[in-house]
């Protein structure tokens, strides 16, 4: 999602039943789209300043009170609208899959002359549909302090996650909080000063928690922190590690098949261990604690047929599936520019790639015809890399400066290429670390750029595009209408260009095997990256993922055996060109 990509996404989809998620990364992007849309809507706008009391928080909590204004007036509208051709109220209908009632009832009524089943029918029909939820997103790694306008440190519940979280709570919002990028013991601990994360009279929960996590061990693991301090989590949501877009997190070789097997076999222990631990301190609060409360499992990173959702539903149980990178080439629901949208409707896998231009330290899915890549190459042949940092999100390092700066700019670039320089290494070695050093780009500015550009919004800096696509776009070519991609998800239409794409299955292994080969080859060339036990851990995760790919072909249902030939083939392959991997000598590996 970036940072402006989903930003306004629900005033475009909401109203249709579709849930989108908007980051709470940037108040400045947050505060500069609530001017630009309370001006579109006619709303009244009052500005928040930045350094005003409590600012972050408030600018957010009024941007999501905006939202939710202008989605509900545009559901009452729709439902208004009626049962003509083309009417809002009909393009919801003709966007539901086939299985839903609602649908059914809709498809009913086209062919009922009956008077009263048609007035029962579109009450049936009026009384059952439902706006879609605007969700919102942290990422717990970015969360440094901020400081008051004097430079001064700001108490820890003014951190940058602390600060969205409380501007989600005081919001009108019954939705989900999404919770991403590693555990924040800090972050966590904070959610239960607010009522809205725990059960009301009634054991219903407004403000739910959803977990972005990679494996089954971490959802225990955070799921009881929260659950000891009375927070249910109410979703988790496995994402692929390596087969997904924006940022990625890579297992130990742990592949998403095995992964989503384990969930499967334990879903209802986990969420009764997690109840049980909840239900003290519920008890302890005089709130309800007479039911368990809903635990979805959901999955999402590299989905690209409407079989292989089905597959994940039907097999492992899961509860619902998250598409993302495909919506990228759909400009009724996402905020990509038009040069950016451009280019992505015709990339090619080579372009696709990952990379280490996040400075969190985390690989980052990269477009190489970015406007921010080539601005960040262009920046190096001038002789200046790096980025001129100015909203100061991701600020860690404390190398070169008392307060830290971000590894992105060009103030840490100039110490550090300095550094590097009296370190006397061989010019293989200097380049791989000059490479690695030079490759971060500006997030800050870059992911909130086409929000910018689409709104015609003037900034300090021209704004410059960053993108973070999962590998999985390759496989699509074009530009999308909203019904275009909802036929694609529901199997009514394939929007799948002719290029050979594997199951999604095989796609993450042949990137985790991938990934392996260049973590391998960072360490003959720095000599002291990973030790090798790592690389040996790593191996057999992935030849027992391989093991379990090999059983499960058979449980396939849906795909023809054509089909589940060439998986078996392709699995095979990737099988031994994993056996080709010449691991370092433990000798030349330091821990």
């Amino acid at each position: 999602m970036g940072l402006a990509f989903t930003i306004d996404s629900p005033i475009k989809i909401a109203k249709y039943g579709i849930t989108s998620v908007v980051s709470l990364g940037d108040d400045v992007l947050i505060e500069d789209m609530r001017k630009y849309y309370s001006s579109k809507y006619a709303l009244k706008f009052e500005p928040i300043i930045k350094y005003e009391e409590d600012y972050r928080a408030r600018r957010i909590t009024a941007y999501l009170d905006m939202l939710h204004e202008i989605v509900e007036e545009q559901f009452k509208n729709l439902k208004k609208s009626g049962f003509e051709h083309e009417s809002e109220l009909v393009k919801y209908l003709q966007l539901l899959p086939e299985y839903s009632p609602i649908k059914s009832a809709y498809e009913t009524l086209q062919h009922t002359t009956d008077n009263d089943t048609i007035n029962t029918l579109k009450e049936y029909i009026l009384s059952a549909i439902e706006p879609g939820n605007i969700d919102v997103n942290i990422m717990a790694k970015v969360d440094g302090m901020t400081q008051d306008k004097h430079g001064n440190d700001m108490p820890p519940e003014y951190s940058i996650a602390s600060s969205a979280l409380r501007g989600f709570a005081k919001s009108k919002l019954n939705a989900s909080l999404i919770i991403s990028a590693g555990f924040n013991p800090r972050l966590y601990s904070y959610i239960c000063n607010f009522k809205d994360f725990f059960p009301d009279e009634n054991g219903a929960i407004s403000k739910r928690i959803t977990l972005k996590v990679s494996d089954f061990r971490s959802a225990r693991i955070q799921g009881q922190f929260l659950a000891k301090k009375g927070i249910f989590v109410s979703e988790f949501r496995i994402e692929s590690g390596l087969n997904c877009g924006g940022h990625a997190f890579p297992t130990e070789g742990f592949l998403l098949g095995p992964i989503l097997e384990e969930f499967k076999n334990n879903k209802e222990k986990l969420a009764q261990d997690l109840f049980e631990i909840c239900a003290k301190v519920w008890k302890e609060k005089q709130l309800p604690a007479h039911h368990i409360p809903k635990l979805d499992i959901s999955v999402q990173g590299g989905i690209g047929t409407a079989k292989e959702q089905q597959f994940l539903l039907d097999y492992y149980k899961m509860d619902s599936i998250g598409w993302g990178t495909p919506f990228l080439l759909v400009p009724e629901v996402t905020n990509v520019d038009p040069q950016t949208l451009q280019s992505l409707s015709v990339v090619k896998p080579e372009q696709l790639f990952l990379s280490e231009a996040s400075p969190l330290g985390v690989p980052f899915n990269n477009f190489k015809l970015s406007a921010s890549e080539v601005q960040r190459k262009r920046r190096i042949a001038s002789g200046r890399p790096g980025s001129p940092c100015l909203k100061k999100y991701l600020l860690s390092n404390t190398n070169y400066s008392k307060a830290p700066i971000c590894t992105a700019s060009r103030q840490f670039l100039h110490h550090s290429i300095k550094a590097l320089e009296q370190k006397h290494l061989s010019q293989v070695e200097y380049q791989s670390a000059y490479d690695s050093l030079t490759a971060k780009e500006c997030l800050c500015e870059d992911l909130a750029a086409p929000a910018y550009i689409n709104a015609g919004i003037k900034t300090i800096i021209e704004p410059t595009t960053a993108v973070c696509p999962g590998p999985n776009l390759a496989f699509f070519s074009g530009i999308f209408t909203l019904k275009q991609m909802v036929d694609h998800i529901y199997g009514r239409t394939d929007l799948l260009n002719t290029d050979k794409r594997p199951n999604l299955f095989v796609n993450e292994l042949k990137l985790y095997i991938d990934y392996l080969k260049k973590e391998v080859e960072k360490v003959l060339i720095n000599h002291s990256l990973k030790p090798n036990s790592y690389f040996t851990t790593f191996i057999n995760n992935l030849q027992e993922g391989i093991q379990y790919y090999k059983n499960l072909l058979p449980k396939i249902k849906l795909e023809t055996a054509e089909y589940l030939q060439r998986m078996q083939e392709d699995i095979i392959a990737l099988e031994t060109r994993l056996s080709e991997i010449q691991l370092p000598s433990p000798m030349v590996v330091v821990a």
